[in-house]
């Protein structure tokens, strides 16, 4: 059983996976807290419905998408073994979108780390992670993002993604920073230019 916030199929719309087709499904559960966080509705996993993980997972292999990605809230609050399975017996690629603050549950193609600075990820996860994608919301935050960088392996893909509502104060000195550092890239978030979910 999982406190289920929704699920459906959407379009990615940040990071190394933009722009591709997936099936999403959304966890209830955080205690990370972001101010700017678009998704606070789903950080009390009491106020959603615990859901048979079988009935997630056949909603997902009846959506005919290839992929799934597991979101939040934080879904590692939650042991995701089961479900991973469930979808790697049946072809279905996993990408997890996560803080990091959790240990490890599940199999993954694909981690999308996304770390906190009040809430550091573990050394594990930065370890294996395949993409980093940090927040930046103000200029300090790009010395969050080197530390983060350091933690990282030498294979994962690194992303600055301005915050939503801070975009046009920050746009500038991402691009800014990306020219003079070109192992980053910019991650935006083109559902939202396309008022997708």
């Amino acid at each position: 059983m999982l406190p289920l916030v929704e699920e459906f199929f959407s379009i990615q719309g940040e990071g190394f996976q933009s722009g591709k087709a997936a099936w999403f499904i959304r966890l209830g559960g955080c205690d990370v807290g972001c101010n700017w966080c678009d998704t606070k509705f789903a950080w009390d996993p009491d106020i959603h419905p615990m859901v048979n993980t079988d009935l997630i997972l056949k909603n997902a292999l009846n959506s005919g998408a290839d992929s799934v990605v597991i979101t939040g809230g934080e879904p590692l609050m939650w042991n995701l073994d089961y479900l991973c399975s469930g979808f790697r017996k049946n072809n279905l690629s996993t990408f997890l979108e996560t803080s990091g603050t959790f240990a490890l549950s599940g199999n993954w193609d694909w981690i999308c780390l996304s770390p906190k600075k009040n809430m550091p990820p573990g050394e594990n996860i930065c370890s294996i992670a395949d993409e980093l994608k940090v927040i930046i919301e103000k200029p300090e935050d790009f010395k969050w993002a080197e530390e983060c960088c350091l933690r990282v392996s030498n294979n994962c893909r690194l992303f600055l993604q301005p915050e939503w509502s801070s975009f046009n104060s920050v746009i500038p000195a991402i691009v800014g920073y990306v020219l003079k550092n070109p192992q980053w890239r910019i991650s935006l978030q083109i559902h939202k230019f396309m008022h997708i979910p």
